[in-house]
């Protein structure tokens, strides 16, 4: 068995490259790509070059990983490589609060907080997925269910992301961008605990795909929190 670290890889359509690729080299009996870990397993009997030489050729970077020096710390490696790769969904969380209260520092509302939370939110979140528009509906196809059955929602996405965003700082349409709210982030929500259920190692696709992000439970309540202001919005509208 051999063990590769992989570079370049930022969505699922790399995976199957890559292990398309590896399925080519003569001696490869089974090959695993792991998305979230930029790895690659490789069963069979196949020359470490010749790997490393397919995966080149498919557009990736290979370098060989020493598997005794790997599972001494291999849980710890995991958490902390998850913990890097999160670190920009905190820190984006963290200046939309801060811009938020910087933006209602004169007079705290609870409602005008919430309103400009989501329309920050929206904003950003849409910027990043701009960041790597064509790959984006790809890895968002994977696991959101409207996008499943529409593919075209996923092109639309981050454009109605940028709307809702502006209605919510603008106060315009409050009330059917909040219905809206309600319902895509509903959607990607049950997409996301059901690819945790089924144990599915995907690529967040919050951020677009520009940052190799996870999919984890940060990403759930993420759109849990959203979806909580949303909703209490409705009730007291």
């Amino acid at each position: 068995m051999a063990e590769l670290h992989i570079k370049g890889m930022h969505c699922d359509a790399c995976v199957s490259t890559i292990e398309r690729a590896l399925y080519q080299v003569e001696g490869v009996s089974k090959a695993v790509v792991n998305l979230n870990q930029n790895r690659a397993i490789i069963d069979g009997n196949a020359p470490l070059k010749d790997l490393t030489k397919a995966v080149s050729e498919a557009g990736y970077e290979a370098t060989f990983v020493d598997g005794n020096s790997e599972n001494a710390n291999a849980s710890e490696k995991r958490s902390e490589g998850n913990s890097t790769k999160l670190f920009p969904l905190y820190l984006i969380f963290f200046y939309i609060t801060v811009s938020t209260l910087l933006i209602n520092r004169s007079n705290i509302n609870l409602t005008d907080f919430m309103f400009d939370f989501m329309g920050l939110f929206y904003i950003v979140f849409s910027f990043f997925k701009f960041l790597d528009y064509k790959n984006f509906p790809k890895t968002f196809k994977i696991y959101d269910p409207i996008a499943q059955i529409i593919p075209v929602y996923g092109w639309l996405y981050p454009f109605i992301e940028s709307v809702l965003g502006l209605a919510f700082l603008m106060r315009t349409e409050l009330y059917l961008s909040l219905l809206i709210t309600l319902v895509i982030l509903g959607a990607t929500t049950f997409g996301v605990v059901r690819s945790l259920i089924n144990k599915k190692s995907i690529q967040c696709a919050c951020l677009g795909t520009a940052l190799n992000l996870p999919m984890t439970t940060a990403t759930i309540v993420e759109n849990s929190i959203m979806l909580l202001m949303a909703s209490w919005m409705l009730i007291t509208f």
